[in-house]
């Protein structure tokens, strides 16, 4: 008889917590497919990558001046602190716009397509109004911190404070395209391509 035929891929069940496929991109949504294309930049990840090797390089710096020179840089601890807070909220731009924040889908996959649209919408309305708020209150902070002096230099507390209100806004502006590319698509999951890894496993 005729040899078994492989079953087909399975497709996986997408979620309003997928992001959509663009044609001609990897996952980071860098063109892939055309080399010759140019890359696209993105400002909340470059901001990201060059916060990231500043802090790199000042640790680097404060362990090798204390263990191996025994006369450790005074700055480098508060420096690096303040670098990362900025980071951490920065980095938080990064996540919205690739939408790789952890997700609880217990529930949505339960529900209903009607209701899973509503949950999405209200996920998305809920979002954008904490990151506002978020950035009311980060402005407030940098009026207040502005009369308190850095421990090392003498620069006023509002200047790092001002790097978080950066990442607060930025967070904003990814969060509010997430919602309207959402309520573009009517809240509806977003098509996704073949699993790969179930077309190697069972059926």
């Amino acid at each position: 008889g005729r040899e078994a035929q492989p079953p087909p891929p399975r497709a996986r069940t997408p979620t309003m917590h997928d992001e959509p496929h663009v044609e001609g991109s990897d996952s980071t949504g860098l063109r892939v497919t055309d080399p010759e294309r140019p890359v696209h930049f993105h400002l909340d990840e470059v901001l990201a990558f060059l916060i990231f090797w500043a802090l790199a390089v000042i640790v680097f710096a404060q362990f090798f001046t204390r263990y191996v020179l025994n006369d450790s840089l005074a700055w480098t601890e508060e420096i690096a602190r303040y670098l990362l807070m900025v980071l951490t909220f920065v980095g938080a731009a990064v996540v919205f716009r690739r939408r790789s924040h952890i997700a609880v889908e217990a529930l949505a996959l339960w529900l209903p397509m009607g209701a899973q649209r509503l949950l999405a919408a209200a996920v998305g309305v809920v979002t954008v109004a904490f990151v506002a708020l978020l950035c009311w209150f980060s402005v407030g902070i940098i009026r207040r911190m502005g009369v308190q002096r850095m421990t090392v230099f003498d620069l006023p507390m509002s200047i790092v404070y001002g790097g978080v209100a950066l990442g607060c806004v930025l967070m904003l502006w990814r969060a509010g395209q997430a919602l309207l590319a959402d309520a573009r698509r009517g809240f509806r999951p977003p098509p996704n391509d073949l699993v790969k890894d179930d077309a190697k496993g069972e059926p």
